[in-house]
Formats: C-alpha cells, sequence, structure tokens
C-alpha cells in the first residue's frame, strides 16, 4: 500500500472516529441538559464526573449550565464564556449558544448590563440571528436603554415579519417613549400573531390606560 493510500485510510478512520465522539457527546450533553432539569445536583455530579473523563466541551457546558440551575448564576456565566472562547470550543454556532446562554444567567443574576455584553458577543458568532437580538433587546429594556433596544427589535422583525414577541417588546420601547400610536399598533400586530399572550394582553392594557391619560390631559401623541 503507498504512503498516501496508507495516510488516506488513517484520515477516514479519524474522521469515522470523530464523528462517533461528536454523536456520542451529544447523546451524553442532552441526558446530562434533560437530568438538570429534574435533579440538578446530581446532574453537576455526572458532569463533574464527565469532566474528570477529559475535560470534554459538552461536559464543561454541562457543568455550567447545572451551576446556573443551582442558583451559581454567576460561576455559570463565567464558565460559559470561557468555553466559547475556548480553543476547542466548536463552531462559530457552538460559541454563540454558550454565549447566549451565559447572558441568560447573567439576567437571572440581576446583571442585564453584563448580559448585553454576552448578546453582543454571541451576536458576533452569529451576526442578524433573531433570537439573540431579542435577547438583547429585553437586556436593553431592563436597563430602561430604549434606544438601544429599538434597532435590535427593528433588525429581528425585518428577518423575521410578524413575530409576536418583537412586536410586543417594541410596543414597549414606543410605549416608554410616549410613542403611543406605534405602540398601539405593535401591540395589535403582537396578539394578531399570538391572541391567548398574558404578557402581551397586560401590554395592550397598559398602553390603553397611557392612551387615556394623555387623551384626558389634552397631550399629543
Amino acid at each position: 500500500m503507498s504512503l498516501i493510500a496508507l495516510t488516506l485510510g488513517t484520515v477516514l478512520m479519524m474522521q469515522s472516529a470523530g464523528a462517533d465522539l461528536a454523536k456520542a457527546e451529544a447523546e451524553r450533553l442532552d441526558a446530562c441538559v434533560a437530568k438538570i432539569e429534574t435533579d440538578p445536583e446530581n446532574a453537576y455530579v455526572d458532569a463533574l464526573a464527565w469532566t474528570y473523563e477529559g475535560n470534554r466541551p459538552g461536559a464543561r457546558q454541562c457543568t455550567a449550565l447545572a451551576l446556573i440551575a443551582l442558583g451559581n448564576y454567576e460561576t455559570g456565566a463565567d464558565r460559559l464564556e470561557s468555553l466559547a472562547s475556548s480553543t476547542d470550543g466548536g463552531s462559530m454556532e457552538q460559541r454563540a449558544i454558550y454565549l447566549s446562554q451565559a447572558g441568560q444567567a447573567w439576567i437571572m443574576a440581576g446583571a442585564p448590563d453584563v448580559a448585553v455584553v454576552s448578546f453582543s458577543d454571541a451576536l458576533k458568532f452569529a451576526p442578524g440571528t433573531v433570537e439573540l437580538l431579542l435577547d438583547r433587546a429585553g437586556a436593553y429594556l431592563l436597563l430602561e436603554e430604549w434606544d438601544k433596544a429599538l434597532p435590535d427589535l427593528d433588525l429581528a422583525l425585518a428577518n423575521s415579519p410578524g413575530l409576536a414577541e418583537a412586536h410586543q417588546l417594541r410596543a414597549q420601547v414606543y410605549l416608554s417613549k410616549n410613542k403611543y400610536d406605534l405602540a398601539l399598533k405593535d401591540v395589535n400586530a403582537a396578539i394578531a400573531a399570538d391572541p391567548k399572550n398574558i404578557d402581551t394582553l397586560v401590554v395592550r392594557g397598559r398602553v390603553r390606560e397611557a392612551i387615556r391619560i394623555a387623551e384626558q390631559d389634552g397631550v399629543p401623541q
């Protein structure tokens, strides 16, 4: 057998082994994440054991998610951010997922300003991703930075027209900016897309009350 043929065979075997490893890791990660939902303490123990076996990215991700489920939001978020910047962090999509999860953890920790950074970094790996745009816009709303939230929501709706959550969030932005007609237009669009969403119905009530008060006071909209 020639050296070239031998090398090619070795490469194909390595690729096959790599695919098998990736599949096994994905299945183990799914099982670990599922366990977090019902038993985060034992999921954390399992993830640690998995980490000791080879410190695979899936093990580190599940360890971080288990920590978050146990209320250690900052530690979990830090670990996810480290994973996103590691040499074995995986594809750009995977790194965006780690950073998105870190951002959610920072929100849970009451640190929307830090969450904005995580979501912004995630968008560098996955530009224009609607879910990430909504996440960052939501963090901006918590910070009451309406003018920063608006471009994200505009882009989210441009990429996914009629999306109920984007319309609802943008209605809140317009309401906070006293642009009641635009807020009502967005809240009606959100209800048309998702009629039973309680949060949207609450926002509609707030918009209607704001319009009533403005009309009563003779304030132009």
